[in-house]
């Protein structure tokens, strides 16, 4: 793993195979640091012909922190959020965190790539294709959506576990995360909860920063509704969702496939708000053919 300056702030990446391959960017969800981008997804990514680039958000991870600037009111950004009105000032903002993944390019030299998200990643990875297009060779976008309050929100034992504070502790910071992902994950496929209780705690050790969750959380309820924005997006995109997200419901893929021209779109059985082993073989084919696409 490395750390340069990208958009005037400290981003830690890790790249994978060859850099004269295409350049694939992995852009994680809302607090999730690069490390759940596994080791092996990667390395099927790169086996594909991919150069693969993981890094941490802002605020997580081993990327730039930006405590200086407080801990936000969630729970006001979420009422604005929900009656439609403005949501109070946020610290950052997506545009900001896509701003980070075009640094990233800039710092590594890399002109295009294809831009892969997951969840609040997807997010980004949208407005990355809708604010610089020249920088996109493809977007994928899983299990993420548009912003659209007519979508339907996530269920609500989904949304009491996002929102309910995480231990100091690390061992009640594991189990918290376990309780967590067993409401969110996919009831469809095997749980390996050895597996998970290592990679959250290797997290826990890297970074404990529940106020960057916070601050990240609250740019992605000011941005809004991205529809109208995304109509305007021609860069070659793939949507990706489990049909049995309760985070982000999987309305919220057909809305983002309704939204860009073109699209194409993948929902995979009983996959929840994760990314289970057993359904990347789908996942890395489809990403492979949309890129295979734009050769």
């Amino acid at each position: 793993m490395a750390n340069v300056t990208a958009n005037g702030i400290a981003i830690e990446y890790e790249c994978f195979g060859d850099p004269k391959q295409p350049a694939l960017a992995l852009i994680m969800g809302l607090g999730a640091q690069m490390i759940f981008w596994q080791d092996d997804f990667c390395g099927d990514l790169r086996s594909r012909g991919f150069h693969v680039i993981r890094f941490d958000n802002r605020d997580c991870g081993l990327s730039r922190h930006f405590k200086e600037l407080g801990i936000p009111d969630v729970g006001a950004a979420m009422t604005a959020s929900l009656s439609g009105e403005t949501v109070p000032a946020p610290p950052y903002t997506l545009r900001d965190m896509a701003a980070d993944v075009v640094g990233l390019l800039d710092a590594l030299g890399i002109e295009r790539a294809h831009v892969v998200g997951a969840s609040m990643g997807g997010m980004i990875a949208q407005t990355v294709a809708i604010e610089h297009p020249a920088r996109v060779r493809s977007m994928t976008s899983i299990m993420s959506t548009t912003g659209n309050r007519e979508v339907p929100p996530a269920a609500p034992e989904a949304m009491t576990a996002l929102l309910t504070p995480s231990p100091s502790d690390r061992a009640e910071f594991i189990d918290h995360m376990v309780k967590t992902f067993r409401i969110v994950g996919s009831p469809g496929f095997e749980f390996d909860e050895a597996s998970f209780r290592d990679r959250v705690g290797r997290a826990f050790d890297r970074s404990y920063d529940p106020s960057g969750v916070a601050r990240q959380l609250v740019a992605v309820l000011a941005d809004g509704d991205r529809k109208q924005r995304l109509r305007g997006v021609r860069v070659p995109t793939l949507v990706i969702h489990g049909k049995s997200d309760p985070l982000v419901p999987v309305e919220g893929g057909f809305d983002t496939a309704d939204a860009v021209p073109g699209a194409r779109l993948l929902v995979i059985e009983g996959m929840g708000h994760d990314l289970p082993r057993a359904a990347w073989p789908k996942i890395i084919d489809a990403i492979a053919s949309l890129a295979d696409s734009t050769s």
